[in-house]
């Protein structure tokens, strides 16, 4: 098992945040970084970002010291990372994980499937849990889930593949959509790298998946079971097995109103029941996004609060390319954007 580095800078740490990190580390060797050090290096480790939210929802504390490593230039090259997040109320908890994830991504670091263990104040986001464990607080469940998270973390091996499947979902057909143009410029490098690449694309049309209703968990476990789903239809049919049998998904994004697609939202809501059936801790997941004037980031962070945090998939460093283009075939005309389509795709290779 590896050593876990706990970065915790904030000084008014609640001693329910002090227990999450106890039981996290237990088992483990550890050491806790408190204060921003030039010289202590930041990658090819296993940390644990432990957040204390204010009454507005932030921990400043710990802003100020990513903000001390991004002006140093300081990577997380190599580094896998997971979240301890106490707030004092019932908001804010994955609004802090979305945004803390995405700046730890875009500075090198990759985060486990499930990274983030979650505590609001009346703990009632475990309820859920104790349905499951009648016998146990609420107190003792987060406790216990802190424990095994921090031995997966510990224990968490890169389990990359020569020959990976990647799995591309898009929902626009538009020939003019600055999203798909991105996307064939990058798959053009990929195929340049590595010519037997195994690369399925499919179009998720408009009506053809209709949105998850809300089944009783019992009926969607037993449609779960047996490989199906009481709606049917192409999710069934191509996507679910598309899913199951990838290693990599690349989610074409376009920017609708700082959101993903409807269409790749009823995606990711119908993956429940394949979610009841299979783990994806060993998928990776990368973003293609762009946005005609702004907000990339709005929909890159929907892509890791749904995939990563909440379904569990395997986020690599860096895992979204972020563009502007507004007009109907504005990507060309992006500086440098045959070289970024170029890193992009080399960058993919190198974290499947």
């Amino acid at each position: 098992m590896d050593k876990l580095c706990i970065i915790r800078p904030n000084s008014n740490q609640s001693s329910m945040l002090n227990d999450m990190i106890t039981y996290t580390v237990k088992g483990s060797s550890y050491e806790i970084i408190k204060k921003f050090k030039l010289l202590q290096s930041y990658e090819n480790k296993k940390f644990v970002f432990a957040l204390e939210l204010d009454s507005l929802g932030y921990d400043c504390e710990m802003i100020s010291f990513l903000k001390k490593l991004d002006e140093h230039k300081v990577s997380f090259k190599g580094s896998v990372c997971s979240l301890l997040i106490h707030s004092k109320g019932e908001l804010y908890t994955k609004r802090a994980a979305q945004d803390i994830t995405f700046l730890i991504n875009n500075m090198g670091g990759s985060f486990i499937g499930h990274p983030l263990i979650e505590a609001t104040s009346t703990l009632n986001n475990f309820l859920t849990w104790q349905k499951v464990y009648p016998d146990k607080s609420l107190k003792d469940l987060c406790l216990s889930i802190c424990e095994k998270q921090g031995l997966r973390l510990s224990k968490y091996k890169y389990n990359g593949k020569s020959n990976s499947k990647i799995l591309l979902l898009y929902s626009s057909p538009n020939i003019k959509s600055n999203t798909v143009a991105l996307w064939n410029m990058v798959k053009d490098n990929l195929f340049e790298m590595r010519e037997n690449i195994d690369i399925t694309e499919i179009q998720i049309e408009s009506g053809e998946v209709l949105d998850c209703k809300g089944c009783l968990f019992d009926l969607c476990l037993h449609y779960g079971e047996r490989n199906s789903c009481f709606y049917g239809g192409q999710m069934i049919k191509e996507v679910l097995p598309a899913i199951e049998e990838c290693d990599v998904i690349v989610w074409l994004a376009p920017n609708y109103n700082d959101t993903l697609a409807a269409n790749l939202t009823a995606v990711i809501n119908r993956l429940t029941v394949l979610y009841r059936k299979i783990k994806f801790y060993n998928k990776k997941i990368f973003g293609i996004v762009v946005s005609g004037n702004s907000g990339s980031d709005s929909v890159a962070k929907q892509l890791i609060g749904a995939l990563n945090i909440n379904k569990g998939f395997f986020l690599p460093p860096n895992f979204a390319i972020c563009e502007t283009a507004n007009d109907p075939n504005a990507i060309y005309g992006v500086k440098n954007i045959e070289e970024k389509a170029s890193e992009f795709a080399k960058h993919i290779l190198e974290n499947i």
